[in-house]
């Protein structure tokens, strides 16, 4: 006999609620005053939540008593309020059409008023694209999700939408390099100022925000390659005494190991390419946050022509829901090896937040429930050394990327730096004997025995 739904959530294991982080009125009052488009609908009605603060919320069903085990398989589909409840598949299907028809003018008008749930056309919105923004909008703990076509488009759409011509944005030394491109060489010239903080560097973070003319905060936590972590809590409580929004984009996390939306940041982005989808066969990207400010990005999204294909969503929910078993898996493996290689005689520095001798491991414990399959090493020898260690391994493929099945190695000075001036790699701590590791799922026997032996090699 099935079970009924009422009996499944009740048996869910009942988890300490997470209360949606309170925001200051001056935030609200400041932003509003941007010529950001519907600035004034946005912030009023954040205002409005800021002195509601109090009232109950009303979670979806059953999400509240949920794990993120149990949201990666069933939100969005057994628990789904996306308007695909006619279905009786346990695969959410694949809605391939690029425009929905009406019945008549008033089941189009009801459409438009907002009365009757629908689609009307593939740019702007998908059955099969819904029940995945639905899925992460449960695992983030946020009001809304935006599902793009790459994890670049969520955050070009974020910035473009979020900071208006004569604003300003503050984003650090070690963010993405795309983006730390894009904030230097493309907002300059639409009238927006930039400036960049080191991560750790606090004094001077809360300087520029004493400015009062902050628009956006943006970086991410954990970094790439060297796995810096920023205090969420503290950086959003700093930001928001200034009105000024923070972003923080949480791909080397995943949503299993932290929610910056719970620790008071206004948006969370992610390459879901990486950890969400799983399997290094599909490309995008998702940004979440309040209903206010998704609805904003999204307008922007939908005149970039950034939509992801249903197929492609229909992938990632197929990964996402296998997201914690192989995220647990890629922690416990990592932490592991970090410790592994941080005692070995040819490994000169290891950085992994995990490990306690990392200086950010006192915030990554914060804030974190694991630590991620990323760890960066230096290895004892030059640059032609570590391509001979990198050429010994036999498991992992030598490639970009992350958070996928499979191991993937790379020596970011012949990778992602290769051309590049010994003062830039300089500036970005890019040592020639640096080597990032990507742990996939395998056993960790068979990748340990394979990094020692190829650490022989050198």
């Amino acid at each position: 006999m099935a079970r009924s739904s009422s009996l499944v959530k009740a048996s869910l294991p009942k988890q300490s609620r997470q209360l949606r982080p309170r925001r200051s009125p001056k935030q609200f009052q400041r932003a509003a005053a941007l010529s950001l488009p519907g600035a004034e609908e946005i912030f009023a009605a954040a205002a409005a939540e800021h002195l509601q603060k109090d009232a109950p919320a009303a979670p979806a069903p059953g999400y509240i008593t949920a794990s993120d085990e149990t949201l990666v398989v069933h939100a969005g589909e057994k628990l789904r309020k996306n308007g695909m409840e006619d279905t009786d598949s346990i695969a959410t299907p694949i809605v391939s059409g690029t425009t929905h028809w009406f019945k008549n003018s008033a089941d189009l008008i009801a459409f438009k008023e907002g009365r009757r749930h629908s689609f009307e056309y593939g740019r702007y919105g998908n059955p099969t694209v819904s029940v995945l923004e639905e899925k992460i909008s449960a695992l983030e703990r946020a009001e809304a999700t935006l599902v793009t076509s790459s994890g670049m488009n969520a955050i070009v759409s974020t910035l473009l939408a979020l900071v208006p011509p004569g604003g300003h944005v503050v984003t650090t030394t070690d963010c993405y390099s795309e983006a730390r491109a894009f904030i230097r060489e493309r907002l300059s010239k639409m009238g927006i100022r930039s400036t960049f903080v080191d991560l750790n560097d606090i004094e001077t973070l809360k300087a520029v925000l004493d400015q009062g003319d902050v628009t956006l905060f943006y970086t991410d936590s954990p970094t790439t390659p060297h796995l810096k972590c920023i205090d969420i809590k503290l950086v959003a409580e700093m930001c928001h005494k200034k009105g000024t929004l923070v972003c923080i984009d949480s791909t080397l996390a995943s949503p299993i190991n932290q929610k910056p939306l719970t620790l008071g940041a206004d948006i969370v982005v992610h390459s879901a390419t990486k950890y969400i989808a799983g399997h290094h066969d599909v490309i995008a990207g998702c940004i979440s946050g309040s209903e206010a400010l998704i609805k904003t990005i999204r307008a922007w999204h939908q005149d970039l022509g950034g939509a992801i294909s249903p197929d492609a969503a229909y992938m990632i929910i197929r990964g996402l829901k296998t997201m914690a078993l192989r995220v647990e898996t890629q922690n416990r493996m990592t932490l592991r090896m970090a410790r592994l290689l941080e005692n070995h005689p040819k490994i000169e520095h290891v950085y992994y937040p995990g490990l306690k001798s990392s200086p950010w491991h006192h915030i990554a414990e914060s804030q974190m429930t694991g630590f991620g399959g990323v760890v960066s090493f230096e290895v004892a020898s030059d640059l032609h050394g570590v391509m001979r260690f990198i050429d010994a391994l036999e498991i992992p493929f030598i490639a970009t990327s992350l958070g996928g099945c499979e191991s993937l190695v790379q020596q970011p000075a012949v990778m992602s730096f290769w051309g590049q001036s010994n003062e830039e790699k300089a500036r970005n701590g890019i040592k020639d004997n640096l080597v990032r590791f990507s742990f996939g799922i395998e056993k960790f026997e068979n990748l340990r025995d394979d990094i020692l032996q190829a650490l022989e090699k050198i």
